[in-house]
């Protein structure tokens, strides 16, 4: 059977045959130095550590920032092609440090600032770490946490914090370098040279390194911008300009800042994704067009209908919503041939609940953001149609770190809503016969790395650089390259369902691997979570659920036998099996012995029961769940656990013959528990 190919339309940008990332900030530097590329949030001047005004950063002065630290990164020891980690949130210095790594001819390992010690551990033994940037002393407690990690390194690495001036010190340090130095380092980097190591979640096992060059970051950015060109002058008058704020360790984040930084478009950055955090600095800063993941969307939304109904307006903003999806249905529909657009009606309402609502949502953006681009996991249709109706164009796009980013957006010529949109000019979709996506382009990684910790001084063996399983057969045959899913022609195999339509867009359908991803972009591995709680005795089954939801959760069923202890135990101790008015059924938070604590008693897990259970399996249940936690990033770890009735097994068709689980199926039968634990 043939299988369906979409390719770009239109000529892709041609790949890069020498330079790399390394030289643009120079670049931008002898072609515009005035050029405003970033703004940077300085203290207020009353020197109460709150945020004040955003001072402008030139091209000039940010290649001459580039090139002092690059030259300190130098003189500390840095050699070409060694490992440096930044563990920081999104700030100025991140972008800086980047630029600077690349200029030295050194590799960034990005490490999430969420992440726990052991995951640090890993990324530092695993890449051969030779140097740290930490943010600050919580991100400096985990590298210290990872470095103390039994047998990571021979040779532990250079840390510099960044709160106590390390970027200020690697610039000194530069004073002592020859600028001729700097410019043999930065010659000698080719689009072939491996820019970032960027750790995935794997489906087993440690995360795998996927090592992406100066080249596949190019051509991410020269063909993103080529097809999203229209965003970069959606504000007549006014200059392109956008808010960072997704992790910098998210290759999303990364390949916007490159794409920024090649177009001379100013870049601000904000360190958090709270909607209540992030808001001053949107509303300060300007920009003209963002890019998030769902959850951020989401929350903005969310916002807006609380301070409505805080203000007993909360009629006003729901009616507005509905308003604004069936308007933005209709205006796009007739964009698309597809019908006359929206009734005298419903313009007039749309008119009615334009200053009452949707420009109090264009102001929470900001004020002049028209167009926004969102990746990361799915975007609801209706979400997209709300902010479409309010004046704020969401363009939902698809990728993976293996591919540097996105490989398919929503062109803004002619958007789609449900979709991801068609591929990126120099990329190419296909869908294999069991379905699975297949991604082919100039952007995708030549596979995973091999891992260095097999040969550490600890001595253990991983799977991280092992080739990844395909699931299906080479589409035109070839083996797979070492180290990846990429068979032989270049495609490779993404683990998603999809589906592509006549006009070449692709719906994501489902995913074929475990892996979750959350509404805030963050990709978790369930199965070593899961076998760590079914390791636990109060713990009989599984199953951490989480995609395209707001946090990670866990359904459990109990031991039988630990469910019978529990009950002896807590008559004899005089406690009822639960809180007064519990019955079969109901909801139970965070059940200790005999009494209801709060989420934050028990590790910050809340706990759920769809059954009686006695109070001390509950109470263990939650302990369980924070033992899970304390092995995972925050963003991983599990918010809400619920106790479920039955069991997992083979006769119910739950486990399969070997004792797996069918984790479909029990989505399907705990269907009904799924929606309480997020209700």
């Amino acid at each position: 059977m043939e299988t369906p190919l979409a390719s770009a339309k239109g000529r892709p940008e041609p790949s890069p045959a020498s330079g790399s990332l390394a030289d643009l900030p120079f670049v931008n530097a002898e072609e515009a130095p005035s050029a405003v590329v970033f703004s940077r949030r300085v203290p207020a001047a009353d020197g109460s550590g709150t945020p004040g005004p955003w001072r402008d950063v030139t091209a000039a002065e940010f290649a001459e920032q580039v090139a002092d630290v690059a030259k300190g990164l130098i003189e500390a020891g840095i050699e070409a092609g060694d490992r440096i980690a930044i563990m920081s949130r999104t700030r100025y210095e991140w972008t800086l440090l980047d630029f600077a790594a690349w200029a030295a001819g050194a590799v960034v390992v990005p490490i999430y600032p969420t992440a726990s010690a052991e995951q640090a551990a890993w990324a530092i033994r695993d890449s051969g770490i030779r140097a740290v940037i930490a943010e600050d002393a919580s991100c400096a407690q985990v590298i210290e946490k990872a470095l103390n990690w039994s047998g990571v390194l021979l040779s532990p690495p250079r840390v510099w914090r960044l709160d106590e001036g390390g970027a200020e010190e690697l610039m000194m340090r530069g004073g002592l370098v020859d600028d001729a130095v700097l410019t043999g380092r930065r010659s000698a980097v080719s689009p072939g040279s491996v820019a970032t190591v960027v750790y995935t979640s794997g489906t087993a096992g440690m995360p795998k390194g996927a090592p992406l060059t100066h080249g596949n970051f190019l051509s991410a950015a020269a063909n993103g911008v080529a097809m999203l060109g229209p965003l970069l002058s959606s504000v007549p008058g006014e200059p392109p300009s956008t808010l960072l704020f997704l992790p910098l360790a998210h290759v999303l984040a990364r390949v916007l800042e490159v794409s920024c930084v090649q177009a001379r478009i100013r870049v601000g950055h904000s360190p958090s994704l709270r909607a209540a955090d992030l808001r001053p600095d949107l509303e300060t800063f300007g920009a003209t067009f963002l890019t998030g993941v769902p959850y951020v969307f989401e929350k903005i939304h969310q916002l807006g209908r609380a301070e409505a109904r805080a203000r007993g307006r909360g009629f006003v903003y729901d009616r507005a919503t509905r308003v604004a999806i069936a308007y933005a249905r209709r205006s796009l529909a007739a964009r698309a041939g597809d019908g006359t657009g929206p009734s005298l009606f419903l313009r007039a309402s749309h008119r009615f609940y334009e200053a009452r609502v949707y420009r109090q949502v264009r102001d929470a953006l900001g004020g002049k953001v028209r167009e926004a681009i969102c990746g990361g996991s799915a975007l609801s249709p209706d979400l997209m149609l709300f902010f479409a109706g309010a004046g704020v164009m969401i363009y939902e796009g698809y990728g993976l770190t293996e591919t540097s980013g996105p490989a398919t957006v929503n062109p803004p010529a002619r958007p789609r809503a449900g979709t991801v949109g068609p591929p990126l000019p120099g990329a190419a979709v296909r869908i294999a016969e069991d379905g699975e996506v297949l991604l082919r382009g100039p952007q995708v990684f030549a596979g995973y790395q091999p891992s260095l910790a097999g040969s550490s001084a600890a001595g253990e063996s991983s799977s991280a650089g092992e080739p990844a399983p395909s699931d299906g057969p080479a589409p035109s045959g070839g083996s797979p390259s070492s180290g990846g899913p990429l068979a032989g022609d270049g495609w490779f195999a993404t683990g998603d369902l999809g589906r592509l339509d006549s006009d070449g867009y692709l719906t994501i359908t489902g995913r074929k691997k475990d892996i979750l991803i959350t509404h805030g972009g963050k990709n978790v591995s369930p199965g070593p979570m899961e076998d760590q709680l079914r390791a636990h005795p109060v713990v009989s089954q599984c199953i951490v659920v989480g995609n395209d939801r707001p946090y990670v959760a866990a359904l459990v069923t109990v031991d039988r036998d630990q469910f019978v202890l529990g009950a002896a135990e807590d008559a004899l101790s005089g406690a009822s099996d639960l809180p007064a008015g519990a019955v079969a059924g109901s909801d139970v938070t965070g059940v200790s012995a005999g009494s209801t604590v709060s989420a934050s008693e028990i590790g910050g897990v809340e706990v759920q029961s769809a059954i009686t259970v006695p109070s001390s399996v509950a109470a263990e249940v939650a302990r369980a769940v924070r033992d899970v936690n304390g092995s995972v990033s925050r963003p991983e770890s599990i918010r809400r656990v619920r106790i479920v009735g039955g069991d997992f097994t083979r006769d119910n068709g739950l486990l399969s013959a070997s004792l797996k689980v069918r984790r479909e199926s029990v989505l399907d039968a705990y269907e009904a528990d799924l929606n309480a634990v997020y209700s």
